[in-house]
């Protein structure tokens, strides 16, 4: 008689327990399907090159067929420091749960744009015109970095060495054309709470914008000052 009453409420919770015994080994078994591993990886580096100019193509490389990682509802994707996100790059992926992995998978990021080279020779110090620049279409991936995207990022800048007909233009082989030129009169000016000083003076060396130039004012004396557009030469007091 006692059992009577005791079986009915033990079965369903000894079934509640082999059920929830079986769905624990059932994940537990899971394995990770590679295709969403991969998936993972084409999406962080889309997101990774979004600010990037152009066509953007992302090849994920296959995963090695004998890999057998255990199920990860949500893989993290990340990258070591300092690494590029375009070009031949690697793209690791973390899972800390409900069993711990790590994998590494190469990728290649091709960025399709143009950029500008130099159609004629250029000599060293002299301002770049429009007449002697090229737009190119190619792998921004495959070029040095900082390449030159946009005409206004070179016109009226001067190459600081001489360069070949067909050179791709880096930003660090440019310099800002002069906004000082030696000999110039330019005008002082020094401001600060409450105040704001200028003189006359005149330049004793060229610089672009943002350079130190040295200047003599009427009265002989000579200052150092920061360059500015419009013959302007900021001087802290």
């Amino acid at each position: 008689m006692p059992y009577a009453f005791t079986l009915p409420r033990r079965i369903p919770l000894f079934a509640a327990l082999l059920c929830c015994a079986a769905g624990a080994a059932a994940q537990a078994g899971a394995r990770q399907e590679p295709e969403a591993l991969r998936q993972s990886v084409a999406q962080f580096l889309q997101l990774q090159t979004a600010g990037l100019p152009g066509q953007v193509t992302v090849t994920v490389g296959p995963l090695d067929a004998r890999l057998n990682l255990a199920a990860c509802p949500a893989p993290q994707a990340f990258m070591a420091p300092g690494a590029r996100a375009w070009g031949k790059t690697t793209v690791g992926l973390r899972c800390t749960a409900p069993t711990p992995w790590t994998i590494y998978i190469q990728a290649t990021v091709a960025v399709q744009a143009g950029y500008i080279a130099s159609a004629l020779p250029l000599a060293q110090g002299q301002p770049i015109v429009a007449e002697q620049l090229v737009i190119l279409r190619g792998d921004l991936a495959a070029l040095p970095a900082g390449i030159a995207t946009d005409m206004a990022q070179v016109l009226g800048r001067s190459a600081t060495v001489s360069l070949a007909a067909g050179t791709p233009l880096r930003l660090d082989m440019l310099r800002s054309g002069n906004v000082v030129q030696q000999g110039q009169l330019v005008r002082l000016v020094s401001s600060g709470a409450g105040f704001r000083v200028s003189a006359e003076a005149r330049a004793i060396n060229n610089a672009s914008d943002g350079q130190v130039v040295q200047v003599r004012t009427t009265a002989g004396q000579q200052i150092s000052g920061v360059a500015r557009a419009g013959g302007l030469v900021e001087v802290a007091f």
